[in-house]
């Protein structure tokens, strides 16, 4: 592996996901993170939307908002104009995506102002308009939309904004229509990647394979011009690497098509899975991070505990539909270089003498312990008091998991108490885990290396994994460490 003496500079754009993402709340992040607005142009011209963007304050912080409105019908409103057309489909499994209205940082039609009857606030009513024109709005609002059936046939709603202006669409259907957008080639493919996550997760969810997969509001002009969208701004900030810090999902429930669902919902949960970075819950019991967000982040960010070292270039805010009391609904975005250096973590030391612990429950201690947060674990050992032999064990953990660590310890050994040691923080590489093909006479074999980098991305250890090195040593009858040294030779190469 190539090593440089130099420092290394590397632009990186960073999120910072603490209350979430949205693909609005993308586009607004990147626009003020320094992102040309005239290269949405591209996709203004290619499918029958506007982007509209404007101001919001969340909490004191001063944000931008991004609105995907359908072009050609004029509003009967205004621009302020944010109510679905399309009432009845705002499941989150259907991806729907709009984090403008007026209190919807989520997908059902909670906290939705419909702004059209005549004074009544309609709580737990079951709404059945049929002929009545939706042109003329007197200001009434229909202020809870929880587990609602509005069935508004025969509405004249002349509303602009894109949700819900097109029919279902496949997946198929939604690959098709991005590839004759004639769009760059970076952009079509990074788009592609982020509507395949977003198939797939729908795909495992609900048990189709992905070509059969209906797309519901994410195959809608709206959504895919989030999703493109976001692709073209990134591609215009000509960044070298995206991070993101880990990303809440909010608390509570979220009503879908079929049914009611904790956060964060099923599809979330399936993209993270393919993910690289981490989900976090609450700090609010709202619905925070939407497939459509989580799809572009998993396509274009690599997950960090906290945001890297940059001399800052730009940064800026992406608002989110809510207004919350106590937090900004905001996304920040960061644009600048990264030194390369080791990314500083806070952490905690814990420590506690045993002397009467057999060698099988110290061997477990790893595995145990890191299943409540631990981050290193340590046995060394000690001579206790009346010259008895025993053990230190210390382990290394996250301030927010030290209770949790500190008493499964205590169960697991029997310690009566456990202390804390004088560290506060650490110094970390990024690790990454990767696979790499050895070829052994003839034959192929993937083999796991954990890779280590700085905050710039740059690589300075490589490791085969012992597992996986020991496996295909037994299979080719090779010394595993000649199998190990194969590995990462072969991610040498790679990284060179």
């Amino acid at each position: 592996m190539p090593r440089r003496d130099t420092e290394v500079n590397m632009r990186t754009l960073a999120f910072d996901g603490r209350m979430g993402a949205s693909g609005d709340m993308i586009l607004g992040a990147l626009l003020v993170a320094g992102a040309d607005r005239g290269r949405l142009s591209v996709v203004e011209d290619r499918l029958p939307v506007r982007y509209e963007v404007d101001h919001a304050t969340k909490n004191g912080i001063a944000a931008t908002t991004v609105t995907v409105r359908h072009d050609g019908t004029d509003s009967a409103d205004g621009p302020d104009r944010n109510e679905d057309d399309s009432h009845d489909s705002r499941a989150h499994d259907d991806y729907s995506d709009d984090h403008n209205d007026p209190d919807g940082h989520a997908h059902d039609h909670d906290g939705h102002d419909h702004d059209n009857h005549d004074g009544h606030d309609h709580d737990g009513h079951d709404h059945n308009h049929d002929g009545h024109d939706h042109d003329n709005h007197d200001g009434h609002d229909h202020d809870n939309h929880d587990g609602h059936d509005h069935n508004h046939d025969g509405h004249d709603h002349n509303h602009d904004h894109a949700e819900g202006h097109d029919p279902q669409r496949t997946y198929a259907e939604v690959v098709e229509l991005v590839e004759s957008m004639d769009l760059p080639a970076p952009v079509e493919q990074d788009a592609l990647a982020v509507f395949e996550l977003l198939g797939e997760a729908e795909a495992s969810v609900h048990g189709t394979d992905l070509d059969a997969t209906h797309f519901h509001e994410v195959g809608a002009d709206d959504a895919i011009a989030d999703v493109v969208g976001a692709a073209v701004l990134i591609d215009d900030l000509d960044v070298e690497r995206v991070v993101t810090t880990p990303l809440a999902t909010g608390g509570g429930e979220v009503s879908m098509s079929h049914g009611t669902y904790p956060v964060p919902a099923p599809a979330v949960v399936e993209i993270a899975e393919r993910a690289d970075w981490s989900l976090r819950g609450g700090p609010v019991e709202r619905e925070l991070l939407t497939p459509t967000g989580a799809a572009i982040l998993a396509h274009f960010a690599s997950g960090v505990d906290r945001l890297p070292t940059l001399r800052v270039a730009e940064s800026g805010y992406g608002a989110g539909g809510y207004d919350l009391p106590d937090h900004p609904n905001v996304l920040r975005a960061i644009v600048g270089e990264s030194a390369g250096g080791l990314a500083r973590e806070e952490i905690m030391v814990l420590e506690t003498n045993v002397d009467d612990v057999t060698p099988e429950v110290l061997g477990g201690l790893q595995e145990s312990l890191a299943e409540v947060g631990a981050r290193d674990v340590s046995v060394l050992p000690a001579t206790m008091k009346k010259s008895r032999p025993g053990h230190v064990v210390k382990v290394v953990a996250r301030p927010e998991d030290a209770d949790r660590v500190a008493r499964r310890l205590a169960r697991e050994t029997g310690t009566l108490g456990v202390r804390e040691h004088g560290a506060g923080h650490r110094w970390v590489a990024a690790r990454e885990i990767r696979r790499v093909s050895v070829d052994v006479d003839g034959e192929s074999y993937e083999v796991a290396v954990k890779v280590g980098t700085d905050d710039a991305g740059e690589p300075f250890d490589v490791s085969a994994e012992y597992d996986d090195a020991a496996a295909v040593a037994a299979e080719t009858d090779r010394p595993v460490r000649e199998v190990r040294r194969l590995a990462e030779e072969s991610a040498d190469d790679r990284e060179g």
